[in-house]
């Protein structure tokens, strides 16, 4: 099988340098025809995977060490209806000893309106013990490759 990415790299909406497309449909919507606002929460997830993805960076989804959501903000700018294409936007702020900020934007594409904003905390644990386990250096590297000054990056 293939590494077929569904995100690529973006200029559109800096500080952001990476995206997913993600479509509204049917079944994300309320009563009121618009994305119920737990739904924006895999668009974000998506986005992140697929970020990963980009760089390679895979390993950390299934294995001995992986992340877990920890904490997420989410703001809500504009309601997104049925059938409107999500441009969603991540980025790694922040990588800690054991846990890495990621934010994400999601616009939408017709006319680059911001629908809503999220901040999540994602700590790297132990699969076997539940437990924090430090950030890898492969990991930190890859993220201060791709983000440059754009992450800030903890090192005790």
């Amino acid at each position: 099988m293939t590494n077929l990415e569904t995100g690529r790299l973006s200029d559109k909406h800096p500080p952001f340098r990476y995206s997913a497309l993600s479509r509204v449909s049917f079944s994300d919507t309320d009563a009121q025809g618009v994305v119920y606002y737990g739904r924006y929460l895999p668009y974000f997830d998506n986005a992140r995977l697929e970020y990963h993805r980009h760089l390679g960076l895979q390993a950390y989804w299934q294995g001995e060490r992986e992340f877990v959501m920890r904490s997420l903000e989410v703001t809500y700018e504009a309601p997104a209806r049925f059938d409107e294409l999500l441009d969603v936007h991540v980025r790694t702020t922040r990588i800690g000893h054991s846990s890495v900020t990621v934010e994400g934007a999601a616009y939408l594409v017709d006319d680059h309106r911001l629908m809503c904003r999220a901040r999540m905390t994602l700590v790297m644990i132990d699969v076997v013990t539940r437990r924090p386990v430090p950030v890898p250096e492969d990991y930190r590297r890859a993220i201060a490759a791709f983000e440059g000054d754009g992450v800030a990056i903890v090192t005790a």
